[in-house]
């Protein structure tokens, strides 16, 4: 448990961006992705707005006989993943193999191919079919197309745990380094669930933002007195994982260090939290314990900060638990208020951006919050972020299902 996990690469498609430079200046400049649904008609839909991926074409990461073979989340995946590749320095003739692996996050998969698949069926019948359906739509698909298109013969697989799937991929793979089962990992989170079956679902949940359906750049607003729910958004967060020798042998640049990882479960409720945030907090603690921090060395907290009613005094309340008085010194932000909420995708952007914050010592806003609501009573960075001393950083996600992952990152010291 000695191996150090570092990270080289990052890639990433998103409502703002699709590249990380430019998602990183979108969020230092408090920049909304959010916009109307333009993917479907949603003049019914009682949320008609999303943080959808602009100007992507696929075809500026792969080939077109590759992509056509894909689900739009595997899609976000492998572009975002070539990235990450790119800036890492690492492609298939320098990896070794089998001491290289993928563990990616989703939490819904193809839904636009069952969709698809499914008024073909009741319209020509099941002889019509697409043959590629069941391949296109398995959420597994994204690592298994990561792993052809780089040669990476070690595990990959998918994790599932609702919003909470990347983080808990990141922290698996962590420990996958760590414990030298692989030595270079592709990991993060993909997400295309802006459909009709996807957005109808949460409306009917009602966990969706249907406020501001005509000013969608103040619908998300975590920790703000008049939330409604969270805006969805799609895309993907993409890190290379290394284990440190191995990086510092090739002569790699790297990017900050994944420290710690914690994760529990509610065991309470499919849909909401449980109120006492003892689970939350515990994930928080266990992170900061397993990168031997202490809560006073937490400069900054990325919050899951979905912006419903639900999540946000909770998480506050997890804060305080886990952190105690050090709670109301560090700073705390919900970047989804300009990306959206990326579902199973959203601790993979989320740890990018955390680690583009120690960076450029910068601590991200959180757009939209004008008068805090009740329980939510700490420093969430109001509006365009600010800069500040940054040295280490959790990133929280917490899933339907009762999931909660939180990831310790931390600049690099030799």
């Amino acid at each position: 448990m000695d191996r150090r996990v570092v990270v080289t690469g990052m890639g990433t498609i998103n409502p703002l961006s699709n590249n990380v430079e430019d998602l990183w200046s979108a969020i230092k400049a408090g920049k909304s992705g959010i916009g109307p649904i333009t993917k479907f008609d949603a003049t019914e839909f009682p949320s008609k707005i999303a943080g959808e991926v602009k100007d992507f074409n696929p075809s500026d990461f792969m080939d077109s006989k590759e992509h056509r073979k894909m689900g739009l989340f595997t899609r976000f995946a492998v572009a975002g993943a070539v990235e990450a590749m790119k800036q890492a320095g690492l492609d298939k003739e320098i990896i070794e193999p089998y001491r290289s692996s993928v563990i990616l996050g989703n939490g819904i998969g193809g839904f636009e191919i069952i969709e698809d698949a499914h008024r073909v069926l009741f319209e020509k019948g099941p002889k019509r079919i697409p043959p590629m359906t069941i391949p296109k739509l398995l959420s597994n698909e994204g690592p298994g197309n990561i792993a052809i298109k780089f040669g990476f013969k070690g595990p990959a697989y998918v994790v599932t745990t609702a919003c909470a799937s990347a983080t808990d991929a990141i922290g698996q793979a962590m420990n996958a380094v760590r414990t030298g089962l692989s030595d270079v990992i592709i990991t993060g989170g993909s997400e295309a669930a802006i459909t009709e079956l996807g957005v109808g679902g949460f409306c009917v949940l009602k966990a969706l933002s249907t406020k501001r359906n005509n000013d969608p750049e103040k619908a998300c607003r975590p920790f703000d007195e008049d939330r409604d729910g969270f805006v969805i958004a799609e895309g993907s967060g993409i890190l290379v994982l290394e284990e440190l020798e191995h990086a510092k042998a090739r002569g790699a640049n790297i990017l900050a260090e994944i420290a710690g990882y914690g994760a529990t479960c509610d065991a309470f409720h499919l849909t909401a939290p449980n109120s006492d945030a003892i689970s939350a907090s515990t994930a928080m603690s266990e992170a900061i314990q397993d990168a031997g921090l202490e809560p006073s060395d937490i400069d900054y907290i990325n919050a899951h900060g979905t912006s419903t009613p639900t999540n946000d005094p909770l998480e506050t309340k997890a804060i305080k638990i886990a952190l105690g008085d050090h709670a109301y010194k560090l700073k705390v932000s919900s970047t989804k208020s300009m990306t959206g909420h990326l579902v199973g995708a959203a601790g993979g952007i989320e740890a990018i951006i955390s680690i583009m914050a120690i960076r450029d010592q910068f601590f991200p806003g959180t757009l939209n919050l004008e008068n805090p609501g009740e329980g939510c009573d700490l420093d969430y960075v109001p509006g365009i972020g600010v800069p500040g001393k940054i040295k280490a950083v959790l990133s929280n996600s917490l899933g339907f299902g009762g999931h909660n992952g939180t990831l310790a990152i931390k600049e690099y010291v030799e």
